[in-house]
């Protein structure tokens, strides 16, 4: 069963996105953005609420806490994370939603942070690899990483262990194949991949590696 990464719909009806990133970046123009809430504000059903092309106020839900934020509307959630609030743990590789580094959870579902603007996260539940487990305080799969030996350079652990993590949270006993499925999205150059698997299945509770 593959764990597919979640698509958003289109910020307004007969806006494309091309359309909406283009508008944002361009000084004289602004973008209808329809049933976002920003500024605490929900337009109704009948409206249309323009925004940008400059810095927007909204509110996003990230690891739990609700952060205040303020940046032009064409800047993306990996873009936000990284760049303003110092969560560097999403990785920017290909920028174009290829390699799942800069993977995050989004109400649960894996996603691709680099191919989803900011304001789109709106009401969501942002789950970064800052929210699943500290140096002091590992998750119980980020410690079977260390066990297993499941990183080599470590620049696409973070973003692994967040799709193993979804996938845990959907299925807590996956087989190989699942673990397979669910971390299709996420390259790994060094080539881990049997030690991430043997990891998952380390903290399913159906073996892996002891030493």
């Amino acid at each position: 069963m593959q764990l597919p990464r979640k698509k958003l719909e289109s910020p307004a009806e007969g806006v494309s996105r091309r359309t909406f990133l283009k508008g944002a970046g361009i000084a004289a123009a602004a973008v209808g953005v329809s049933g976002v809430d920003v500024a605490g504000e929900t337009p109704s059903s009948q409206e249309s609420l323009i925004v940008g092309p400059g810095p927007v106020p909204f509110q996003l839900t990230i690891n739990g806490d609700t952060r205040s934020i303020e940046v032009p509307p064409s800047t993306t959630l990996l873009d936000l994370l990284r760049d303003k609030l110092g969560m560097t743990g999403s990785k920017r590789v290909c920028d174009r939603g290829s390699c799942g580094a800069c993977t995050v959870m989004f109400d649960g579902k894996i996603v691709d942070s680099c191919s989803i603007l900011a304001i789109d996260a709106v009401g969501r539940e942002i789950t970064t690899i800052e929210g699943i487990g500290t140096p002091e305080n590992l998750s119980a799969l980020q410690q079977a990483f260390i066990e297993c030996d499941a990183l080599q350079c470590g620049f696409c652990t973070p973003a692994m262990v967040v799709s193993c993590t979804a996938l845990l949270n959907d299925n807590a006993k996956p087989t190989r194949d699942e673990i397979r499925a669910g971390i299709s999205g996420n390259l790994c150059r060094c080539g881990t991949y049997i030690n991430v698997f043997e990891a998952v299945e380390k903290t399913s509770g159906q073996g892996g590696r002891d030493d």
